[in-house]
């Protein structure tokens, strides 16, 4: 008869049962675990202190958390940035508070997403870390420059989880496999496609040795290839945080490739994105901007061509219309490279800025009233298409007394060499003019 008041416990996941239960069963990291390296040092210092975990998913930030609590023989609260607020955060002073007085015991608190609580609820933490009460790790995503207040971020160590390798990953990965029942194997197929769709994640990755655990059992077979692998797992997006540093970090990196004109860099990274999630039209109008920045001049076919890969996405949709979009960049990537117009663009935005509001000279007005030619709007103004070569040599288009910027200067590379060409014809019209004078 079953026991209505002791019902067995549910078998806990593989990510769980596999959590390490010391440093020396963590996967990666060894630039911080390591002997002699910084974190293995703070485990064996005899004194917790308060640190900021940041890395990308899967890593091993909350393992280490626990590991540290464990190692210090301390009470772990944990609570999530995404779930809790300040309410959540003076029930773990409660519980801090209380622990230490019955039992003696410090406390560590553990906040993972802690880039996602606000200025206040951070500021909340601060007043318990300073007197002791609590040792703050947080866990973060993000770059904690940007997301964690001064305050708390100058009272905690930051330590910087890297993403793990292939092989750390096939080191946990044969680690998991034998904690199957019976044991599962896998062919080399299967095991490369498994570590690609982890895409550096653990937690990733033994998620998906569950879900092949259970296929393979359902099918009979003791051994899963790369087929029975591909058909069981639904292929994982790879990690792109369409609103955090990961996201920048690859737009930088497909802007950089465009203009260190790398084709073969500037593709595998437009492919990484669209393969994350980026939004097509998004990563066309940085081709946009990517073809007035940093062509420009040099070859304006570019800017009608990446504008024509927008069109044609936005008629096509996905997955045709992201080819045009792989040509735009590779376009953009093999193009002569300028920025003069950009560069040009930012001179003249700056010395308006920093320059009086001069009147426009007279010659240069509009005179549609008879009022307005009596005042001399538009007296003594020189048709260009009247002069020869359509160029009226030696006149003055900026406002009287100013000296002429030299804003625009084109490279000699593309269609910019021809045009540097002509402005030097143009300029020196203009001082065989003013010689004449």
């Amino acid at each position: 008869m079953n026991d209505l008041f002791n019902k067995p416990e549910p078998a806990a996941p593989l990510a769980e049962r596999l959590r390490p239960r010391s440093l020396d069963e963590v996967v990666g990291q060894s630039h911080l675990l390591a002997p002699g390296k910084p974190l293995r040092l703070a485990f064996e210092s005899g004194k917790p202190h308060s640190m900021i975990l940041w890395g990308p998913p899967g890593v091993g930030k909350t393992t280490l958390a626990r590991l540290m609590a464990q190692a210090f023989n301390a009470e772990f609260i944990a609570i999530s940035a995404v779930f809790s607020g300040v309410k959540d955060i003076r029930d773990a002073v409660q519980r801090a508070e209380l622990t230490l007085q019955q039992h003696g015991r410090h406390t560590i608190l553990f906040v993972d997403e802690v880039h996602r609580f606000n200025k206040a609820q951070q500021d909340a933490f601060l007043p318990y870390v300073e007197r002791g009460l609590l040792t703050f790790i947080g866990a973060t995503t993000e770059n904690p420059s940007f997301e964690v207040i001064s305050a708390l971020l100058s009272r905690a160590a930051v330590y910087v989880l890297q993403p793990l390798s292939d092989s750390d990953l096939g080191a946990l990965l044969q680690r998991a496999l034998q904690h199957c029942s019976p044991p599962l194997a896998l062919d080399d197929g299967a095991r490369d496609l498994i570590i690609g769709y982890a895409d550096s994640d653990a937690r990733r990755l033994l998620n998906m040795v569950e879900q092949l655990d259970i296929a393979a059992a359902a099918r009979g077979v003791q051994e899963v290839n790369a087929a029975l692998a591909r058909d069981t797992l639904a292929q994982a997006l790879k990690r792109f945080d369409k609103g955090g540093e990961q996201f920048y970090d690859q737009i930088s990196a497909l802007h950089k490739s465009v203009r260190g004109s790398s084709p073969d860099a500037a593709l595998y990274w437009l492919c990484r994105m669209l393969d994350g999630g980026a939004d097509p039209l998004y990563v066309g109008r940085r081709l946009v901007r990517m073809a007035v920045e940093d062509i420009g001049l040099a070859d304006p076919r570019a800017l009608r061509i990446t504008l024509d890969a927008c069109e044609t996405y936005e008629r096509l949709g996905s997955p045709e219309g992201e080819l045009a979009l792989a040509e735009a960049v590779l376009y953009l990537a093999v193009a002569p490279k300028s920025n003069a117009a950009y560069g040009a663009y930012n001179a003249a935005r700056a010395l308006i800025r920093d320059d009086s509001s001069r009147p426009v000279p007279e010659h240069l007005r509009n005179a549609p009233t008879r009022l307005m030619k009596e005042l001399g709007y538009g007296r003594d103004y020189r048709y260009a298409h009247d002069e020869a070569d359509a160029y009226a040599a030696g006149e003055n288009y900026f406002p009287e007394g100013m000296p002429p910027p030299r804003l625009y200067e084109p490279t000699g590379r593309g269609l910019e060499a021809k045009i540097r060409a002509r402005l030097a014809e143009l300029r020196e019209l203009d001082e065989q003019a003013r010689r004449r004078k």
